[in-house]
């Protein structure tokens, strides 16, 4: 998110040293990043279908893009509800973090809307931020508070800025991860064993097992960077935004930055036919890295 570009770029790279050796190179070979489109106002939330064709959020602009893979860009819905972060699940529809009135939402292919959730125990939630399902439709959802100019709500409702976990029959909220200071980026493993939650607000990312009723157990530092938006691909590297790209093995050392010619890198995915194209949203555009590794999993 915007506002807090200027502590994050401050300081996300101090005193972090790549060790690409560690592993084979992620970027295909000869490959650069491509501006693939323009002319927005601030792109978050990308998400990859079956297909692999992309949906991004024009945030303040409230409209859900599509970039096709063959290479076209479309409006899939506008207005969106101020849409932020979003995900497929497995049935084709995109679950939403509709931060205009702070809930969630389930969008069918189509675009019918139905709204999921839009509270926790009685009160408002803060603004669903970023969204991950597991394997068998549990879904979790990062819930920080950034106070919009277009809101119509109250004083801040839930003291607490936590992760969310909402079962699969969509009947249970419960609050997994109460102890992070601004919880933001959100991805999982495709075997719906660790989910990797990053704290902004602390400048860290931690990872989770999860466990069979959704709880989260086993707290560690995975590594001393925050990130806005996050993503995984088949060799089990973690994706971080920010100030570019910055890509972690699975065992937390770095391998590898990216960067990106925005003042901010919001959120990151993999999309295309073959799932081998990194999709980037950064500030006013919408970029494109072919890489060697595949995205898996929930993007």
């Amino acid at each position: 998110m915007s506002k807090i570009f200027a502590f994050f770029a401050a300081s996300i790279f101090l005193g972090i040293a790549a060790d690409s050796a560690a592993v084979g190179p992620i970027i295909a070979s000869g490959e650069k990043l491509t501006k693939l489109a323009g002319g927005f106002e601030f792109t978050e939330g990308p998400a990859a279908d079956a297909d692999g064709n992309v949906f991004f959020t024009d945030q303040p602009n409230d409209r859900i893009m599509k970039w096709s893979t063959d290479g076209k860009l479309t409006t899939f819905m506008k207005p969106c509800g101020r849409s932020n972060g979003l995900c497929f699940d497995t049935q084709g529809n995109l679950w939403a973090c509709a931060d205009e009135k702070n809930e969630m939402w389930r969008i069918d292919p189509a675009g019918k809307v139905t709204v999921v959730l839009k509270d926790y125990q009685g009160k408002l939630l803060n603004g669903p931020n970023d969204v991950w399902l597991r394997p068998d439709g549990g879904l979790y959802f990062t819930d920080p508070y950034y106070k919009r100019p277009y809101w119509k709500r109250g004083p801040k409702q839930l003291e607490i800025e936590a992760v969310y976990y909402l079962t699969p029959d969509h009947r249970t909220l419960t609050r997994v991860a109460a102890d992070l200071v601004q919880p933001n980026g959100i991805i999982g493993t495709p075997d719906g064993k660790t989910l990797y939650v990053a704290d902004i607000g602390d400048n860290k990312t931690y990872a989770y097992d999860i466990q069979a009723d959704g709880t989260l157990t086993g707290k560690r530092l995975f590594c001393k960077l925050g990130s806005d938006g996050m993503t995984i691909d088949d060799r089990g590297n973690v994706y971080l935004t920010g100030k570019g790209v910055t890509v972690f093995d699975r065992d937390g050392r770095h391998i590898e930055h990216i960067d990106v010619p925005e003042p901010w890198t919001a959120n990151i995915c993999f999309g295309g036919k073959e799932m081998q194209t990194l999709f980037i949203t950064a500030s006013k555009g919408i970029y494109g890295l072919k890489m060697q590794v595949r995205g898996v999993g929930s993007q």
